[in-house]
C-alpha cells in the first residue's frame, strides 16, 4: 500500500501491498516515470495520490531536482496565482519585493497540483495558458518573465468529466493534462492488503510512541477486512495509532475496534437500523417498515431455499450492483421473520457455516443492512411455512442480538 517513510532529510515513499491492483499500479508508475508526459492521478480521498506522484518523480530523470506539491483547495483563489507564478513588488499590500513562484522554483523538476478539481474556472484558464506556452507571467507584470521546464503531475478525487458536463471544469484543460492517467484503487478493493497495511501501521505507530505492537484477534481481523474504509489509507493510519495508544496487553478483539469499523453509529447519527423518512427525519426499521424488495430479491431468496449460499447468491449480486441496499435489507428482513430474530439461525437458513457469524455481521454492518432483533421476537405466529424447518426450531435457545 501507500506510505511515506520520512528520513532526516527527504521523504522516501514506497508502495506496500501484494494485491494484483498494487502490482499493476507499480507498473503504471514505472511507465509514467520513463517520460516527461503530463500525468493525471485519480482516486478517492486518502488513497495516496501524492505518494504516487512522488514515486513517479523519484523514478524519473528529474529525481535530482525539486518536487513541489501544491494543494489547490488549501490556498484561496486570490493567492493561488501568486503562489504558482509569483508577483511583482507593491502589486498588493505586503508585497515589498518581487517573488518567484512555485512554478519557477520547480524548474527542471516536478510540480504536483493536488485537488485540481477544486480550481476555479479563472485559474484553470491561467493554468491552461502555462501548459500551452511554458511561459511564466507574474501577477502584476505586463509581460512574461521567462519560460520554465516543469514536469506537471495533477491529481483529483473528483469526476472531471462530470465537472465538465456541469460547466465547472474546462474540457481543453482536461485533455491537456490527461496524457497519462493513473487510477489508484480504493483500499476496500485491495483484499488481503488491508491486514498487511494494518499490521504495518501498527508497528510504525508502536515504534513512534514507544509502545507495544497490538495483536489482532481473528474476529477483529475479519471486521477490518470487511470494513469499507471510506477514508482509505489515511483513515487506516489514524485507527492504528488510536489502537496503539490504548496500550492493551491482550489481543485486540472486534469489540476493541472503533465504532465506525463495526458499523455502530452514535445517537446523533442515523444508525444502521434506521431508514430515512421525508424531510430528513428517521424512523426505526421494523418488520412493518422494511421495504419488501424487488423481484430479484425474491428470486435470490428462493435460490437460497434451494440450497445455494448467501455469499454466492446475494453478496455477489450486491457487489455487481444487481441488487440494491433496499433489496439486501429486504432479504435479511425476510430471513429474520422466519428465524424469529435469530441471526445464528439465519446463517443456517442462508446455508452458511456457524464460523461465518462474525463475517456475516461485518458485511451487514458495512452495508448498513443489519436489523435489530427485538421487533422480530415480538412477532406472533409464523408468517412463512418454512419457519417450521430446522433453522427456526433451533433458534429458540440460541437467539442472539446483533453484535
Amino acid at each position: 500500500m501507500l506510505q511515506h517513510f520520512r528520513g532526516p532529510v527527504v521523504d522516501a515513499p514506497v508502495l506496500l501491498g501484494e494485491s494484483s491492483q498494487m502490482i499493476a499500479l507499480r507498473s503504471e508508475i514505472v511507465a509514467a516515470a520513463r517520460t516527461d508526459a503530463k500525468v493525471l492521478i485519480l482516486g478517492e480521498t486518502g488513497v495516496g495520490k501524492e505518494v504516487v506522484a512522488r514515486l513517479i518523480h523519484e523514478q524519473s530523470s528529474r529525481r535530482g531536482r525539486a518536487f513541489i506539491a501544491v494543494n489547490c483547495s488549501g490556498i484561496p483563489e486570490t493567492l493561488l496565482e501568486s503562489e504558482l507564478f509569483g508577483h511583482t513588488r507593491e502589486i498588493f499590500t505586503g508585497a515589498y519585493r518581487d517573488k518567484r513562484g512555485l512554478v519557477q522554483q520547480a524548474d527542471r523538476g516536478t510540480l504536483f497540483l493536488d485537488e485540481l478539481g477544486e480550481m476555479s474556472l479563472r485559474m484553470q484558464a491561467v493554468l491552461l495558458r502555462f501548459t500551452e506556452t511554458g511561459e511564466v507571467q507574474q501577477v502584476g507584470a505586463d509581460t512574461p518573465s521567462g519560460r520554465t521546464n516543469v514536469r506537471l503531475i495533477t491529481a483529483t478525487n473528483r469526476d472531471l468529466r462530470q465537472r465538465i458536463a456541469d460547466g465547472k471544469f474546462r474540457d481543453d484543460l482536461y485533455y491537456r493534462l490527461n496524457v497519462v492517467q493513473i487510477q489508484i484503487p480504493p483500499l476496500r478493493a485491495r483484499g488481503s492488503d488491508i491486514l498487511l497495511l494494518f499490521n504495518h501501521y501498527l508497528e510504525c505507530a508502536a515504534a513512534t510512541h514507544g509502545l507495544r505492537v497490538p495483536v489482532l484477534a481473528t474476529d477483529a481481523a475479519q471486521a477490518l477486512a470487511a470494513y469499507a474504509w471510506p477514508g482509505n489509507v489515511r483513515e487506516l493510519r489514524n485507527i492504528t495509532e488510536r489502537l496503539v495508544l490504548q496500550d492493551r496487553p491482550e489481543p485486540l478483539t472486534a469489540d476493541d475496534l472503533p465504532r465506525e469499523v463495526l458499523g455502530v453509529r452514535t445517537v446523533a447519527a442515523p444508525s444502521a437500523s434506521m431508514v430515512r423518512a421525508k424531510a430528513g427525519a428517521t424512523v426505526t426499521a421494523s418488520p412493518a417498515t422494511v421495504n419488501g424488495g424487488s423481484a430479484i430479491a425474491d428470486r435470490l431468496f428462493e435460490r437460497m431455499r434451494l440450497g445455494e449460499d448467501f455469499w454466492t447468491v446475494v453478496r455477489q449480486a450486491f457487489k455487481a450492483r444487481e441488487l440494491t441496499r433496499a433489496d439486501l435489507t429486504a432479504i435479511v428482513d425476510r430471513g429474520l421473520r422466519e428465524t424469529r430474530g435469530s441471526y445464528r439461525a439465519l446463517l443456517a437458513l442462508f446455508h452458511l457455516p456457524a464460523t461465518d457469524y462474525k463475517r456475516f455481521h461485518a458485511f451487514l454492518y458495512q452495508q448498513q443492512c443489519n436489523l435489530p432483533v427485538a421487533p422480530y421476537r415480538k412477532l406472533q405466529g409464523r408468517e412463512i411455512g418454512a419457519a417450521d424447518g430446522p433453522a427456526a426450531r433451533s433458534s429458540g435457545a440460541s437467539s442472539a442480538a446483533v453484535a
